[in-house]
């Protein structure tokens, strides 16, 4: 390996993934992610899936262990024994976001259990930021719930809401009680894909809240575990529209993996700056 390349990895630990990001920081040219993985915990032993996604992360990348300089962590990262450092998943979201797309000046991070709206400048600054509360039926987990319970999985969701005719939308707050509307909805034969469009809008009446709350403009990047469902941007774009919100929602391939690349971008710039200070004091 080239020892004039630094090489950093993030791992994102979330509610039901581990995400890893292996980063490779060229001294003249900007870092490019050279390896990433996304990992399902599904009831396994949450150290275990880190270290397998860890090697298997570098294996991708051709490297071992001690070809990373520094290892970063993020979300529930207190597990990742082998860190260096941790940073704020909301500060990791915003790197990630802008390194993806420059243009972004809002994140969207819709995870598991939570979703939080983040107003960034282009350097990726948390300039203000809104979350939902855990109860709230806005969350992965909810959706995961529900999908569970119409008998397709969490990649047919998106694709299935976009075909919806008369979404039938989600009316309470509260996870337990829009569940209890679900089995109702399907009790009166609403379909499938109805019933995903509806509660898509719900979530994203409440996403819209929190982006207006930040005072969101311009590109809006969604982020996390749900960045990748169509049929929930689909729907944050109607819910923008109909708000005459200024913003243009965008989705990016690698969205999902936007915490770890922020952890491994910012893991970079510690790692320099430890650097400096060694040098400074030898």
């Amino acid at each position: 390996m080239n020892t004039d390349v630094l090489i950093t990895a993030g791992i994102d630990v979330g509610s039901s993934a581990v995400k890893t990001a292996i980063v490779r920081h060229p001294p003249d040219s900007p870092p490019e992610a050279i390896a990433l993985r996304t990992d399902r915990i599904r009831r396994r032993e949450l150290r275990k899936v880190i270290d397998e996604s860890n090697a298997a992360a570098l294996e991708q990348a051709g490297l071992s262990r001690n070809d990373v300089a520094y290892v970063a962590s993020t979300g529930e990262g207190e597990l990742v024994d082998f860190r260096r450092g941790h940073f704020y998943g909301m500060t990791t979201h915003a790197r990630g976001a802008v390194f993806l797309m420059p243009s972004v000046r809002a994140v969207l991070d819709v995870g598991a259990l939570h979703a939080r709206a983040l107003r960034v400048d282009e350097r990726s600054r948390v300039l203000a930021y809104r979350m939902t509360n855990q109860c709230a039926s806005g969350s992965g987990q909810f959706l995961e719930n529900v999908a569970r319970y119409l008998g397709v999985t969490l990649d047919e969701v998106g694709p299935l809401s976009c075909q919806a005719t008369d979404p039938q939308q989600v009316s309470s707050i509260c996870a337990v009680l829009a569940e209890t509307d679900v089995i109702n909805m399907v009790s009166r034969g609403i379909s499938t894909a109805d019933i995903l469009r509806g509660i898509h809008l719900s979530m994203a009446g409440r996403y819209v809240k929190l982006l207006q709350a930040v005072g969101a403009e311009g590109d809006v990047l969604i982020t996390g575990g749900l960045a990748a469902d169509e049929g929930l941007a689909g729907a944050l774009r109607d819910r923008a529209n109909a708000e005459r919100l200024a913003i243009t929602v965008r989705t990016h391939p690698q969205s999902i993996h936007a915490g770890a690349l922020g952890a491994a971008l910012w893991g970079g710039f510690r790692h320099d700056v430890l650097s400096k200070r060694a040098r400074l004091s030898a």
